[in-house]
């Protein structure tokens, strides 16, 4: 079946198969996160995102062949509770943003600052640091050569909004703003993003809510 995006606690993984990239996607509870694996086709490394919950369920999707790396998108619980779990089980290197580290039980390995590269055996993905929802929290891009873009957005972009900011207007000035200059202003439409709860959704089916957000604050 094509990929959909929805998942289900309990359910299988969804597995979105580009060229040379294929991203499996899983939801943990109790609060419906998203997972992400991300696996090199040429070399079989792969990567997670968000090791949010129920390692059992995080490790069966990783398998034997282990993963290399682990990216927490942002410091608050719900996306790190199996983290020492998962990388105790593989060894794997752990990355943040540099401003949400602190946050995070588990040390850091790779701080991750705006624009940095990671590696997934020959995949590159390029980090955005969005302040608002947390400090340090840490967008994922992967352009496609031979498509368009893949985002993974943790919490600071769903469908219908920007992520909480808590009733701060300052931190939801903070998050619109870099979500537009960073995400929007520089990818296209057909970008496809990943958030960290529920469905998936493109730029495009976003982009003509933006003055709607910020007119409403939230």
């Amino acid at each position: 079946m094509p990929y959909s995006g929805t998942v289900q606690v309990g359910g299988p993984a969804d597995v979105h198969e580009l060229r040379d990239l294929m991203i499996s996607k899983v939801a943990v509870g109790p609060m419906d996160n998203n997972a992400y694996l991300l696996r090199c086709r040429a070399t079989g490394e792969q990567l997670l995102i968000d090791a949010a919950n129920d390692a059992g369920t995080l490790l069966e999707l990783i398998g034997d062949d282990g993963i290399a790396s682990v990216v927490t998108t942002h410091r608050h619980g719900d996306h790190w509770q199996a983290l020492a779990e998962v990388v105790d089980a593989t060894g794997a290197r752990t990355c943040a943003g540099r401003y949400d580290a602190e946050g995070i039980p588990v040390p850091t390995d790779v701080p991750l600052e705006d624009g940095d590269t990671l590696r997934v055996g020959e995949v590159e993905l390029t980090a955005r640091h969005l302040t608002g929802h947390t400090p340090g929290s840490i967008a994922l891009v992967y352009d496609d050569p031979s498509g368009h873009p893949h985002l993974f957005t943790g919490d600071c972009l769903f469908p219908g909004g920007v992520g909480n900011t808590f009733g701060d207007a300052d931190n939801f000035v903070r998050l619109i703003d870099d979500v537009e200059t960073k995400l929007f202003a520089q990818l296209p439409d057909e970008t496809w993003v990943y958030p960290g709860h529920g469905g998936d959704t493109t730029l495009g089916a976003e982009r003509p809510q933006l003055t709607e957000w910020r007119e409403r604050g939230w």
